[in-house]
């Protein structure tokens, strides 16, 4: 024991030192596998991103496609519809001899009743009374604050 003891007197800075050096291997055995985890974890981010633009151009791609789709089709169907154009008096008298023009097109004692209609319901209503219904304060309320 008493040799121990001549050796830990002799060789005592060397405790610390291993101790240190213990520390560091562990430390830089801890910090390569963060980093490796790190660096794992950066491919697979990278990735992701790479896997939402590609999905992000498929969809602006199908949404443009269906878009010129639609804007096509739309104007197919507009330009399919037969509008009736009324160019001119004698066309809408045309149109008015018809069946059809004489169910859509108002006669026009028609047109007069409804203007008839509309002054009837625009009329200003009859003034109110003299204020014999007027409301008067009551003596015993209390005042309002403000």
């Amino acid at each position: 024991m008493t040799a121990a003891f001549a050796l830990l007197r002799r060789f005592w800075w060397a405790i610390p030192i291993v101790a240190l050096a213990a520390g560091w291997l562990y430390d830089r055995a801890r910090l390569a596998d963060v980093r490796h985890t790190l660096t794992n974890e950066r491919a697979a981010w990278t990735a992701e991103i790479a896997r939402a633009d590609v999905a992000r151009l498929a969809a602006e791609r199908d949404y443009a496609a269906r878009l010129s789709s639609a804007t096509a089709s739309y104007a197919d169907r507009l330009a399919a519809r037969q509008p009736i154009i009324l160019k001119s008096t004698n066309t809408v008298r045309e149109y008015a001899a018809t069946p059809a023009g004489r169910a859509m097109c108002l006669g026009a004692d028609r047109v007069r009743g409804i203007d008839a209609l509309d002054a009837e319901l625009a009329d200003d209503p009859d003034p109110a009374g003299r204020g014999g219904d007027a409301m008067h304060p009551d003596p015993g309320a209390a005042p309002a604050r403000r």
